[in-house]
């Protein structure tokens, strides 16, 4: 029997019982095909109701190729215990497993949902265990018919496109177990949102939990897939999304980023403060201030940032938390860059630029409050700093992660023409609101 290493939550994983429903989602190459399948042949050993079950995939050798005679693969792990017939018996016509049990053997059916024929003739009765392998690229019609007839069911799965039918009708319904509530991308755990159904558990895995692949390995994976398209995101950033590519694709950290030390030595002649809001407590959407200055010699350089998101927060911001919030961001930044007064506000916000108003009056700070000057078109501010990063004239302090996590995941949507995502954009905006008013300045002469 082949050994390999396990991660702490694989072991969690492999231990946990009480689920009926098991979702694995996560990024490419972080082991949840194959710990899948071994505790998916460890939950059928141990029943004993003499049903049959099935394993699935896109197609009867993609199942055999990287389930059952992979390395580390069914047939590594469990050797004699587990017969493969691939051409099926004079018995069970079907492609199958046996697996041998001291209380008797287990049928388990080799299927590809891609062959709705071979698949109709295996689900004539009830199931024991379901294992579907990449379950985002899975034929409906199988998922639904085949999930209905099953005590026990694995789905393992890459993030995929938010709006595939999978999602609200299977996955989004389970919860991760209390011990890994905050485990995962934020942005991933936050579509998890529809009713709660018992039983139902998601797990999220990535590279991090895969304890047997090397950083040699996976630096080669990262390596071969080009950043911007929508298989880096999905498989490398763990990050679902229908997006056919990143919108700043030519943002570079090596190249755009720079020490707090290297951007103090410029010669600024502007400073700008730009704030974009969502109070939901129930999304990622958040409150980001975004602090720009722009140089002598024509560069943008977002100086410093700050994001509040009311879903972490135990008491929610309201807009005159955001007032004081923001007066105290501006003055740290006004003491440490350099002075300035204004600052623009996203104008569909009327309640904060109300508040702040209010607080102007009140407290009689110097600051002017505007709202965000927004004639420049969402696709004409993306050429502009496109244009900027090209010519190394838009840069970023490089403690501002916040904005360079959304330049790693803002994307086109491929269902609409030159039309950015509505999401990852929070921080990307307030800086857009800062540098809108003087983009003049920026990348050539001042007029």
């Amino acid at each position: 029997m082949a050994r390999f290493l396990l991660s702490p939550k694989y072991k969690d994983f492999l231990r946990h019982r009480g689920a009926s429903v098991e979702f694995l989602e996560g990024t490419t190459a972080a082991g949840k095909t194959t710990v899948g399948a071994v505790k998916f042949l460890l939950m059928v050993a141990a029943d004993n109701c003499g049903k049959s079950s099935v394993i699935a995939g896109l197609d009867n050798g993609t199942v055999e190729k990287n389930i059952i005679n992979a390395d580390f693969g069914l047939i590594d792990v469990f050797g004699d215990q587990l017969e493969y017939n691939g051409n099926g018996t004079s018995r069970i016509k079907l492609p199958h497993l046996l697996l041998h049990t001291g209380s008797g053997d287990r049928v388990i059916y080799v299927l590809g949902y891609d062959d709705s024929k071979r698949w109709k003739k295996a689900l004539g009765g009830q199931l024991y265990g379901l294992y579907i392998d990449e379950l985002n690229i899975a034929n409906m019609d199988f998922v639904r018919e085949a999930s209905m007839r099953c005590d026990y069911l694995i789905g393992t799965l890459n993030p995929d496109s938010p709006e595939l039918p999978v999602y609200k009708e299977y996955i989004n319904h389970a919860r991760p177990l209390p011990q890994y509530a905050t485990d995962g991308p934020e942005e991933l755990r936050a579509m998890l949102d529809e009713p709660e159904k018992p039983g139902w558990v998601w797990w999220y895995f990535s590279f991090d939990h895969n304890a047997a692949l090397s950083a040699e390995k996976r630096r080669k994976i990262v390596d071969a897939v080009p950043p911007g398209t929508k298989i880096y995101k999905n498989k490398i950033l763990g990050l679902r999304g229908k997006a056919t590519g990143l919108v700043f694709s030519n943002f570079d950290r090596h190249r755009h980023c720079i020490s707090a030390e290297a951007a103090a030595k410029d010669r600024f002649i502007q400073f700008s403060l730009g704030v974009d809001t969502s109070y939901s407590s129930k999304s990622d959407d958040t409150i980001a201030f975004a602090f720009v200055g722009i140089t002598a010699d024509h560069r943008c350089i977002l100086l410093a940032e700050k994001v509040y998101n009311n879903r972490d927060l135990n008491t929610p911001v309201a807009p005159s938390d955001t007032v004081k919030n923001l007066v105290a961001f501006a003055d740290r930044c006004r003491e440490r860059w350099g002075a300035f007064r204004d600052i623009f506000i996203d104008s569909a916000d009327a309640a904060t630029i109300t508040e702040c108003g209010k607080y102007k009056r009140q407290s009689g700070c110097l600051y002017n409050f505007y709202p965000a000057w927004k004639k420049t078109k969402i696709f004409d501010r993306i050429l502009l700093q496109s244009g900027w990063y090209a010519h190394d004239q838009f840069l970023v302090v490089d403690d501002c992660a916040v904005f360079c996590g959304e330049m790693d995941r803002y994307s086109w949507q491929d269902d609409k023409d030159a039309t950015p995502e509505d999401g990852n954009d929070h921080m990307i905006n307030a800086t857009q609101y800062a540098w809108l008013p003087y983009k003049e300045k920026i990348g050539g002469e001042t007029p």
